[in-house]
């Protein structure tokens, strides 16, 4: 019978062989055998309190190990959003600017003024005249781009001339 969603991995292969289920339980699992215990059990020879004390701080545990988890997927995912809006603010900063980069593959290289930002699988791209660089391939940062003169240079001197 072939499951979808299910794949081997070594350690349920070996449960496998053995006769053991492959499938890890869950806590609504591991709540579902407690009941079926608790209703199956001998009424002559009853299980001890200990043991139920022990089923009830191991689903205890699996519950807050699950709950761990989630919050820990959570972070990752904020992390990961957080990473690209860091990326997405850095290049929009520069876009009006002219740069300088250097594609580590290639060893070819340009100058530009940026136009747009976008996002591609996880990595920020500037736009620069229809060409897409990686906002990690930009090494130099050289100002307002090359149809604006730099700010505060307007042809003349800022009262460094002498009377």
């Amino acid at each position: 019978m072939d499951l979808s969603g299910i794949t081997a991995t070594e350690s349920s292969a070996l449960g496998a062989a053995a006769g053991l289920p492959t499938q890890a339980l869950d806590k609504t699992a591991f709540m579902e055998l407690l009941v079926a215990q608790l209703q199956n059990q001998d009424p002559l020879e009853p299980a001890s309190n200990e043991e139920f004390i022990g089923q009830l701080a191991s689903f205890s545990s699996l519950e807050q190990l699950e709950n761990l988890n989630d919050n820990f997927m959570t972070m990752v995912l904020l992390n990961q959003s957080n990473a690209l809006l860091g990326q997405m603010t850095e290049g929009s900063a520069l876009i009006g600017q002219s740069v300088s980069w250097l594609d580590p593959t290639t060893g070819e290289g340009g100058t530009g003024v940026v136009e747009s930002v976008k996002i591609i699988d996880g990595t920020a791209f500037l736009n620069l005249g229809g060409e897409d660089v990686a906002l990690i391939d930009v090494t130099e940062v050289l100002g307002a781009g090359a149809d604006e003169p730099p700010a505060g240079d307007e042809g003349g001197d800022e009262g460094g001339e002498e009377a």
